[in-house]
C-alpha cells in the first residue's frame, strides 16, 4: 500500500545510514577509487522500486574511463546495504551531487577526506551552486565528466591537483567508452542496461534541468550499432533509454528501431508526444521491442506549457496521441508538473480525471520546482515567492514556493491526493487496458509495482529485485514477440483505423 505519512517509512528508506566516526586512519591504497551514489529519503507517495529500476549511468561511464592501473568500486546507498565501504580504503572518492542529496554528499566527503582520501564533486549541483559545493571536497568537475576522469586521476598521481576541472559537450559522444557494468551488483537492479543513445532535448523549458545557466549541451547522437552491442553484450532481456527524449530526431530513432529488431529484447524510453506525428515510426518502435513510454505532458493548460516555452501539440490534441501509442501496444506514463500559475486548486482532479479516461497505465506527479539556475527560480527570487532554500526540500515532492492561485499547503495536499486516487483501486481497474487478455498482467504490474513498497524494501535489502522481477520481465517480453508477429502480420489499411484490429493486441 502507499505509505500515507513520512512517519511510517522506515527509517532507512528516509535517514541515511550511519558513518562509523571511530574507523581509525586507514591506510591509503594507491590507484584505488570508489564511485558513490549518495542516498536520499524517498517519496512515501511513490513506488520505492523506481530507485532500482536501473543503476546510475552517470558512474558507471565514469568508471569506463578510469585508467587499466586504477581500480575503481561502485557504491548505491540507495540499495540498503548501509554506509559506503571503507576497505581498502580508497585514494580517490567521485561522489555525484543532485541538490537534494548535496548535504549527504558533503557528509560522506568530510568522512572520506578526514582520513586522507580525495574527494570529486561532480553533477548538476557543482554546476548550480559551485560556490556552496567547493569547500567540501578537494576538486570539482563542471561538465561533461568522462572526458574528465582521467585527468583528474592523472593529476592525483602526481600530487597536482587542481580544484575545479571544466569539461564541454563539443567532443564526439561516439568515441565516449561503454558504461563499465561490471562493477554493478547485478542482482540488485531490475535491468543493469541503463542505456543512452541521444543527449540533450530540442526544448528548453523553464523549469526543467537541462536549462540551467551555463549548461550548453548540444544534441549528440551516438550510432544504433553501438546501443544494440551495449544491449547484447549486457544480456538482459530488458534496458531504459535515460535520455531526455528520444524522439528528437525521428529518422534517427527510426533507424535505432532498425537495429534494435534483431535482439528480440524489450524496451522503454522518455519521448515527447510529437513523436506520434509519424504513426508508422511507432509501429516501428512496437516492432523493434519499446512496450512503454515515459511522456512529459507537464499540464493539460496550453497557457502553462507557452509561459514554460515547451514546444508541444496542443494539450487538445494529447487524448488522440495517446490512442495511437495504445494502438501498437505500448503503454503511457505521463509525467504531470502541479503548481504552475495558471493552476488552481481544481487542477488536481481535472488531470487524474482526464488521466482516466485515456487511460494511461501509470502516471508520474511532480511538484513544480525552481532549480537553481534555472530560468524558474531567477523568476521566483525576483518576484519574493521562493519560501526556502533547503535544498533537501526541492525533490518535487514539496512546495517550495508560493504559487499563484493556490497556498503551499494546498499544492502539497492536491499533490498527495492525485497519487492516492490514482492508485486506488477504483483507478487502477478504471486504466485497464482495451484488451481483456492484457488486464491479468496490468493489474499485476500496477499493484506490484504502485502498490507493494514493504514488498519493495524487502527485496532491496536482501538483493532480490533482478530475482523476483526478471520472470515477469521475461513474461512480458514473450507476450510482446508475440504481439510483434501479430503487428508484422497487419496490413497498412489495418493500422490505419482507430479502433484496433484483431491482429494488433494493445496493453503488451
Amino acid at each position: 500500500m502507499i505509505t500515507k505519512r513520512n512517519g511510517q517509512i522506515p527509517e532507512d528508506m528516509r535517514v541515511a545510514p550511519a558513518l562509523d566516526h571511530s574507523v581509525p586512519v586507514p591506510s591509503v591504497r594507491n590507484h584505488h577509487a570508489l564511485l558513490i551514489n549518495p542516498f536520499y529519503p524517498k517519496d512515501p507517495r511513490a513506488s520505492f522500486g523506481k530507485h532500482v529500476l536501473t543503476p546510475t549511468l552517470a558512474l558507471t561511464s565514469i568508471a569506463a574511463a578510469t585508467p587499466e592501473h586504477w581500480t575503481v568500486q561502485y557504491w548505491d546507498e540507495n540499495l540498503l546495504q548501509g554506509a559506503p565501504p571503507f576497505d581498502p580504503f580508497p585514494a580517490v572518492v567521485g561522489i555525484t551531487v543532485h541538490l537534494t542529496f548535496a548535504r549527504r554528499a558533503f557528509e560522506l566527503a568530510s568522512w572520506y577526506r578526514r582520513r586522507g582520501a580525495k574527494v570529486v564533486f561532480g553533477g548538476l549541483h557543482v554546476l548550480s551552486c559551485p560556490d556552496e559545493v567547493k569547500p567540501h571536497c578537494d576538486a570539482i568537475a563542471v561538465g561533461e565528466g568522462v572526458q574528465l576522469w582521467p585527468e583528474i586521476l592523472q593529476d592525483v598521481e602526481n600530487d597536482t591537483l587542481k580544484p575545479v576541472y571544466r569539461g564541454n559537450f563539443k567532443q564526439s559522444y561516439a568515441a565516449e567508452p561503454a558504461p563499465r557494468r561490471s562493477i554493478l551488483p547485478r542482482d540488485s537492479f531490475l535491468t543493469t542496461s541503463s542505456l543512452i543513445a541521444t543527449r540533450g532535448c530540442h526544448n528548453r523549458c523553464g523549469f526543467c534541468y537541462l536549462s540551467t545557466q551555463g549548461l550548453h549541451m548540444p544534441y549528440r547522437l551516438r550510432g544504433p550499432e553501438q546501443i544494440t552491442a551495449e544491449f547484447a553484450d549486457d544480456d538482459q532481456p530488458y534496458a531504459v533509454f535515460v535520455d531526455n527524449n528520444l524522439g528528437s530526431r525521428p529518422a534517427y530513432l527510426w533507424q535505432l528501431c532498425q537495429a534494435l529488431k534483431p535482439l528480440n529484447k524489450i524496451w522503454s524510453a522518455a519521448v515527447t508526444i510529437d513523436v506520434t506525428d509519424d504513426p508508422s515510426l511507432i509501429r516501428e518502435m512496437a516492432l523493434s521491442g519499446c512496450t512503454g513510454v515515459f511522456v512529459g505532458f507537464e499540464s493539460l493548460n496550453e497557457t502553462n506549457l507557452v509561459a514554460s516555452r515547451k514546444r508541444t501539440p496542443a494539450p487538445a490534441d494529447y487524448a488522440r496521441r495517446v490512442e495511437i501509442l495504445h494502438r501498437f501496444g505500448i503503454q503511457v506514463n505521463g509525467s504531470f508538473v502541479l503548481g504552475f500559475d495558471h493552476d488552481g486548486p481544481d487542477v488536481f482532479a481535472r488531470t487524474v480525471e482526464w488521466i482516466e479516461e485515456n487511460r494511461l497505465e501509470c502516471a508520474t506527479f511532480h511538484i513544480l520546482t525552481p532549480y537553481p539556475g534555472t530560468p524558474l527560480f531567477t523568476q521566483m527570487e525576483s518576484e519574493a515567492r521562493l519560501i526556502h532554500r533547503n535544498w533537501d526540500f526541492y525533490d518535487t515532492a514539496h512546495a517550495v514556493f508560493h504559487p499563484a492561485r493556490m497556498t503551499p499547503d494546498e499544492l502539497e495536499a492536491g499533490y498527495a491526493w492525485c497519487y492516492d486516487r490514482l492508485f486506488s483501486h477504483r483507478s487502477i481497474w478504471r486504466r485497464r487496458p482495451n484488451d481483456r487478455q492484457a488486464v491479468l498482467s496490468y493489474l499485476a504490474m500496477s499493484y506490484l509495482y504502485k502498490r507493494s513498497n514493504s514488498l519493495w524494501r524487502f527485496l532491496i535489502r536482501h538483493r532480490l529485485t533482478a530475482r523476483v522481477w526478471r520472470p515477469l520481465v521475461e513474461h512480458s517480453r514473450k507476450r510482446h514477440l508475440a504481439h510483434r508477429r501479430r503487428l508484422a502480420a497487419c496490413k497498412d489499411a489495418d493500422l490505419k483505423t482507430r479502433s484496433p484490429s484483431n491482429c494488433i493486441s494493445p496493453g503488451v
